[in-house]
């Protein structure tokens, strides 16, 4: 099964958080923030929402920044993703 995303939605995969700080402490789980990259798995079509017209400038495979709270998050297959709208999308990472 797929999930095809409709107007200016994005299905995007939560990035794994990092489990070693910088220095090497490793963190409990509990002490883990909630990671705020993402990869996009895939784009809607744009087009009119809301009267205006959306242009998609996410790709399929790029890695984005959204903001901490945004999206819905579904379950399918077993995989975990989250359906964001293109605007909670606050940057692509490079």
């Amino acid at each position: 099964m797929t999930i095809k995303p409709l107007a200016d939605r994005v299905v995007i995969k939560m990035m794994e958080a990092e489990e070693t700080t910088k220095s090497g402490i490793i963190l409990a789980g509990s002490a883990k923030e909630k990671p705020s990259i993402a990869e996009v798995i895939e784009v809607g079509p744009g087009g009119i929402v809301d009267g205006k017209d959306v242009e998609m400038y996410v790709d399929k495979g790029d890695k984005v920044l959204i903001s901490k709270y945004a999206g819905t998050e579904v379950k399918l297959d077993g995989e975990e993703y989250t359906i964001v709208r293109q605007s909670d999308i606050l940057a692509i990472v490079e």
